[in-house]
């Protein structure tokens, strides 16, 4: 097979099994240290305020080079990157399981960030020059796809935990490399190698990018600690804004940039975006303090605290895979992303209504799988819209982009609404009725968003047609 052949049909869907793998393990990382963090804090000596960015570390070099990571993969193959990617991110992981101090962990999962914004846009370009030619089973591929996302943030909990419990935190890491070993074997075989394009690489966009998401995460982690009418809050996120304004200028003015602005002339893109970015910072902080929740008022261990997320999962990878793409072929992709969202909006408003002395099965379980039902049904059809309204040479563009809005949104998201958490009682550890004020503050605020992200979606994203 030459390097730019497309495999035979029979074997596209096993090359999808490594597409959504590749899914799976980036947002895996996000979460599988989560667990484990009060142990990485006691071995490596982190502070408080500086144990957070082993979450933030991650989350921030990861979209703020996913527009970096999908120019790459346009302009130089999308199969050579997704193998670079999973060199970088096994790399990393090997740093961050070694990491005897907070410098060199942090370190390491700067490196996984990297090698997971390689790996996440080039892996939706390949998905699109796999089924991009076939309308329905495109709509299979998304699904498939996206039911990889939820069922890697759930994983990463589970996982955590039962690690965590029964052998080391740094096997939180290393648990990477196998998975990058078997990617790097099959990839040759099962996914089509792409041609190269000229163009140049815009290494100061992708700076001040990364730079100005870094200023504005810390700006925002910070405040809870320091204050919003700090000197030092409102002074860095006026070094965000400056950096970001900056990489927008820079974009408008070179002759090959980094995001060419002119690609949010294409329908849908840029509200679709937008829609992907709310989803993220809505729904990243409802898991987060759902965990929280279970483990610090519910007195869930870590094991069963990651088993007692698996009924949502299961009905996320449901939803995704079998309900949203009938749906969206009868009733349309924008019909689907409102309704999604109003759905989760209602299961987080719900969430808002724990107890103290509230229990698993009248407190977590309805209201979390009606949030679950809202994502399954807004994630794909918004996620569908991004990618397939860009020209095919720049499909990997269009992946950076949407792959950097969910990802900036949940980082932001989660920022402001642990924030307001904490502001509330969310760090009052030991108090639960404190405990329980600050983490229905979360779901309330993650709710707001989310209707927000429907009432947008409704006045920004074009009905499309539906397919027969």
């Amino acid at each position: 097979m030459s390097s730019t052949a497309t495999p035979p049909a029979s074997r596209r869907w096993i090359a999808l099994a490594l597409i959504a793998l590749a899914q799976f393990t980036v947002i895996m990382d996000t979460s599988i240290i989560g667990v484990a963090l009060p142990k990485i804090q006691e071995d490596l000596g982190f502070t408080q305020e500086g144990l957070s960015w082993v979450f933030n570390a991650y989350v921030v070099v990861f979209g703020g080079l996913l527009l970096l990571g999908g120019r790459l993969s346009d302009l130089l193959g999308a199969r050579r990157m997704f193998g670079l990617g999973w060199l970088i991110l096994a790399a990393g992981s090997l740093v961050a399981g070694l990491a005897q101090n907070p410098a060199a962990e942090l370190a390491g999962r700067g490196v996984q960030g990297a090698g997971a914004a390689l790996i996440a846009p080039s892996a939706l370009t390949l998905l699109m020059m796999l089924f991009g030619s076939d309308p329905k089973e495109l709509t299979k591929a998304f699904a498939f796809y996206g039911a990889a996302a939820p069922a890697g943030g759930t994983a990463g909990v589970f996982l955590g935990g039962l690690i965590t419990e029964y052998a080391s935190w740094p096997w939180v890491f290393y648990i990477n490399i196998p998975i990058a070993l078997l990617a790097l074997a099959a990839a040759p075989a099962l996914l089509p190698g792409g041609r190269a394009q000229r163009g140049s690489i815009d290494l100061l966009g992708a700076l001040t990018a990364t730079l100005g998401l870094a200023a504005a995460v810390f700006a925002i982690v910070r405040a809870a600690e320091v204050g919003w009418a700090a000197p030092a809050t409102w002074g860095t996120l006026l070094g965000a804004a400056v950096l970001i304004a900056a990489f927008l200028a820079l974009q408008a003015k070179r002759a090959n940039p980094l995001m060419p602005l002119a690609i949010f002339r294409a329908p849908n893109l840029g509200a679709a975006n937008l829609a992907q970015l709310l989803l993220g910072a809505a729904w990243i902080p409802m898991w987060f303090f759902l965990n929280l929740y279970l483990q610090q008022v519910l007195d869930f261990s870590a094991f069963p605290s990651g088993a007692a997320l698996l009924p949502m999962t299961a009905l996320i990878m449901i939803g995704m895979v079998a309900l949203a793409p009938r749906l969206m072929a009868r009733f349309g992709a924008k019909a689907m992303v409102i309704t999604g969202l109003v759905l989760l909006a209602g299961g987080l408003f719900w969430l808002s209504f724990i107890r103290p002395d509230g229990t698993f099965a009248a407190d977590v379980l309805p209201a979390s799988l009606l949030a679950a039902l809202g994502m399954a049904l807004a994630f794909i059809p918004s996620l569908q819209l991004a990618i397939s309204s860009a020209r095919p040479e720049q499909g990997g563009l269009a992946s950076g982009i949407v792959n950097t809005g969910y990802q900036i949104g949940s980082a932001l998201g989660l920022a402001v609404i642990t924030a307001l958490a904490v502001a509330n009682g969310a760090a009052d550890i030991g108090d639960k009725p404190a405990l329980t004020d600050g983490f229905s503050t979360a779901f309330t605020a993650a709710a707001t968003l989310a209707l927000a992200a429907a009432l947008l979606a409704a006045l920004t994203l074009r009905p499309t047609k539906t397919n027969p």
